[in-house]
């Protein structure tokens, strides 16, 4: 294992540890931001074909949903939990999900085109017939066989960040 394996390997389990003993992961219904602000929590639950378009939920859970077909289309998801979630089918063109735990999620066939990943932990997730047109994954810790499969059909430019595909990919 090369030094920036071990880094990535150390940083995804000490994020998962973060995460996984936080309120928000051990099912509680409904966790705070602080100062009253709610978030809510999906945990497990089926959320198929759910309108979520435009939605403030940075922080929430949504680990272990079923939830394909949803539109997640510009909602701020920065922060959250997916782990164990099935997005299918679903929408996530323009979405904010840095800083999120995304780790053996089912993204196969979504749009994720203009979204925003940066320091995305994403390890054991499958992207098969994702469209990542202008996705900016910039520090995403990605397996190395998604990468070099998400390299063959990298292109454009992330119109938040100004960043492109093939280079928040690390493509050759």
């Amino acid at each position: 294992m090369n030094r920036f394996s071990f880094l990535k390997y150390f940083l995804c389990l000490t994020f998962s540890f973060l995460i996984f003993t936080s309120p928000v992961f051990a099912g509680a219904n409904v966790a705070t931001k602080g100062e009253g602000d709610e978030v809510p929590s999906y945990v497990r639950s089926n959320i198929t074909g759910f309108d979520f378009h435009g939605e403030d939920l940075h922080l929430s859970s949504i680990a272990g949903a079923v939830a394909r077909d949803a539109d997640f289309s510009e909602v701020d998801l920065h922060g959250t939990t997916l782990t164990l979630s099935d997005l299918k089918g679903s929408n996530l063109n323009g979405i904010d999900l840095t800083d999120t735990l995304a780790d053996r999620v089912n993204f196969q066939k979504t749009d994720l085109r203009n979204s925003i990943l940066i320091n995305m932990i994403a390890s054991g997730s499958s992207f098969a017939g994702a469209q990542i047109e202008g996705a900016d994954f910039s520090y995403a810790i990605l397996d190395s066989e998604d990468q070099r499969n998400l390299c063959k059909i990298a292109e454009g430019v992330n119109p938040t960040t100004g960043v492109s595909t093939r280079d928040s990919l690390e493509c050759n």
